[in-house]
């Protein structure tokens, strides 16, 4: 099969022809219809979230599956189906309370496992994490729930308990932000869009973002949020992953506020100071969300399937997999809103 490849840390990745992937007794395979590019892709490419090379890249994915373990029930050929990024081993603690996310057994595509940039993509452990698709989601709106979608999904609805009325501040308008942005419109809650873009502020603000706030001009974000608020917002999110950030959506809470770090702080930026004089005496809850356990997508398939939630509105390109290197080479620098799906079936 064909297959984006690199072999080496900042190289480019290229296609590749590879063996097709073995079943797994426990697992399946599946035609991959589309996978998304995430910043995910562009840490490990870049060394900043090692993984063993070489390695074919890519974890959000959806498709169709063309083989079937001897140890899997349920499951057949032709089956739609997508999985969380995170795939739990089914048996621990975590996963047994359905908290499959933060597996300490968990296994990864595109990082421990060959990914989804590629024709076909096998997937172990399919009982605990396939996710059948609902006929009415297409690839593309299931791959580009894969990472970014489910994780910003899990970090307001699970952790920050998002409410009707209230106000969340989404600091940063990429993929990760700008589905933070639906997803918490969809729940009737009031947004704070943060970015230094003026073109992801315009997105945000067209998926029905209240306030937008352009970093690049305003010198204090928090102080701008809390005013614009009336007093701070009771759910923050980091959508980029960096300390001022991280900070920045702490600051910006009101009491009992909960801020979710979403956007990976990896390296030196893990060490991340917050002003913990301010989370005690205001009583702030500081969150983390890694992606979502395939227990919690059917409720989430339920909203896209009813128009709640529009997830392929958010997708700006679709490639194949010749572009895919390039693509998410192109993370150097700022990529703009939205995010890019490959179609592994797409002609150039």
């Amino acid at each position: 099969m064909r297959a984006v490849m690199y072999s080496q840390v900042g190289v480019l990745p290229g296609v590749v022809e590879v063996a097709d992937p073995e079943c797994p007794d426990d697992g399946v395979v599946v035609e991959v219809a589309a996978t998304g590019v995430c910043r995910s892709d562009w840490h490990a490419w870049r060394g900043h979230d090692p993984v063993a090379l070489p390695i074919i890249p890519g974890h959000e994915f959806a498709g169709t599956i063309v083989a079937v373990g001897a140890g899997v029930s349920g499951w057949q050929a032709g089956d739609r189906v997508t999985a969380p990024f995170v795939l739990g081993c089914g048996h621990c603690e975590f996963c047994v309370a359905g908290d499959a996310q933060v597996c300490p057994n968990q296994l990864q595509p595109g990082f421990t496992l060959p990914g989804s940039f590629a024709q076909r993509v096998a997937v172990p452990r399919a009982q605990a994490n396939l996710v059948r698709l609902p006929d009415s989601v297409s690839f593309v709106a299931a791959a580009s729930l894969g990472c970014r979608f489910a994780t910003s999904f899990r970090a307001l609805v699970t952790h920050g308990g998002v409410r009707p009325g209230q106000w969340v501040a989404v600091h940063g308008c990429g993929g990760v932000g700008l589905s933070a942005v639906m997803i918490a419109k969809a729940f009737g809650a009031r947004v704070v869009a943060v970015d230094r873009d003026a073109q992801a502020l315009a997105t945000a603000g067209r998926l029905g973002a209240d306030e937008l706030i352009d970093g690049a001009e305003i010198p204090d974000v928090a102080a701008e949020v809390v005013h614009r608020t009336g007093g701070g917002v009771h759910i923050g999110v980091d959508a980029i992953g960096h300390p001022a950030v991280a900070a920045a959506s702490v600051t910006s809470l009101r009491r009992r506020g909960r801020h979710v770090q979403v956007g990976l702080l990896l390296g030196d930026a893990a060490q991340t100071a917050f002003p913990m004089d301010r989370v005690i005496a205001q009583e702030l809850s500081i969150l983390g969300s890694h992606g979502m356990p395939a227990v919690d997508y059917p409720a989430m398939l339920d909203l896209l399937a009813s128009g709640a939630l529009q997830p392929e509105l958010l997708v700006t390109r679709l490639i194949g997999l010749d572009d895919a290197g390039a693509v998410m080479a192109a993370m150097d620098a700022p990529s703009g809103p939205g995010m890019t799906i490959i179609e592994p079936g797409r002609a150039g």
